[in-house]
């Protein structure tokens, strides 16, 4: 008997499971955007060799291509970022008075911004913002656990997003713009836009997984969020007692002789964390330690 032909089997989506949505992914966006908050300062701190900046994270707000060349208009650098060894792609997007200040201040100078500004980025801008793409890269990939599946890698750059074109104009997409904030310099932003497939790969754990997981182990000293954080050490090489009549006396000119200790003690916070010698390294002084508590 001949058969007919025969028809494509259909699978019951609560088997397959249906992917996330965009209203699903905007919890995880936004305690990603976080995440990014307290990476992303050491990475552009080393652009300007300054102090980390103060970055904050607005809301994950919903978009497309089409609506963030409208928002955009006139002279940014978008640059296409690549997530896992697919390259899954993810946008950043880079305003020209920012790019430009911060070019100013790479070279000494107050973050003075060009007026009018040019029709194109010059090679000076193209190196600050390969080097700027770098960090949000290298952030990214951070937070998002390091390994190679969700390593992000710069791919690409173009101020017309058309000529980009990272991905369909009308796709879903969820924007989030981390605000940056430097001593002497005027706040500035950078934005960050996600296709929901690439969203989806790099925050959602598969079923799988989240059965297998083990519990987090929580962060220690050399991992971030602990890592880059600044804090004030304190090197004690003389601690004296004087009488108050005695200090009460003191006037300029007058000489108080001191023994600096043997053991140097280190403090943070008003607590002793180690103790060393004082010593000379290139003409400055130096401690070498001895213990550390």
């Amino acid at each position: 008997m001949a058969e007919g032909p025969t028809s494509k089997a259909r699978h019951c989506a609560e088997l397959l499971g249906a992917g996330p949505s965009i209203g699903d992914m905007v919890r995880p966006l936004a305690k990603l955007g976080e995440k990014l908050a307290r990476t992303l300062p050491g990475g552009l701190a080393r652009l300007t060799g300054g102090d980390p900046p103060v970055v904050r994270t607005g809301l994950p707000v919903q978009g497309t291509l089409e609506s963030i060349a409208v928002e955009g208009a006139g002279l940014a650098a978008h640059a296409l970022l690549g997530l896992g060894p697919r390259h899954l792609p993810l946008l950043a997007s880079f305003g020209a008075e920012p790019v430009f200040s911060l070019l100013d201040r790479t070279f000494g100078g107050r973050g003075a911004v060009p007026e009018p500004l040019p029709a194109t980025f010059p090679l000076s801008a193209e190196l600050l913002l390969a080097r700027m793409e770098d960090a949000v890269a290298a952030a990214l990939s951070a937070v998002l656990g390091g390994d190679e599946t969700h390593h992000v890698r710069p791919l690409r750059r173009d101020t017309s997003l058309s000529q980009l074109a990272p991905f369909p104009a009308a796709e879903p997409l969820l924007q989030i713009a981390l605000e940056v904030e430097e001593p002497g310099a005027l706040p500035w932003s950078l934005a960050l836009a996600f296709p929901l497939s690439t969203l989806a790969a790099a925050l959602v754990v598969p079923r799988r997984q989240r059965r297998a997981a083990r519990p987090a182990v929580p962060p220690g000293p050399q991992d971030e969020p602990f890592a880059s954080l600044p804090l004030e050490v304190t090197a004690v090489l003389v601690d004296m007692s004087l009488p108050f009549s005695r200090l009460s006396a003191l006037r300029p000119g007058d000489v108080l002789p001191v023994t600096v200790a043997r053991s140097v003690p280190l403090k943070v916070d008003g607590r002793t964390i180690a103790t060393g010698t004082v010593g000379e390294v290139e003409d400055r002084v130096a401690v070498q330690l001895q213990h550390a508590f």
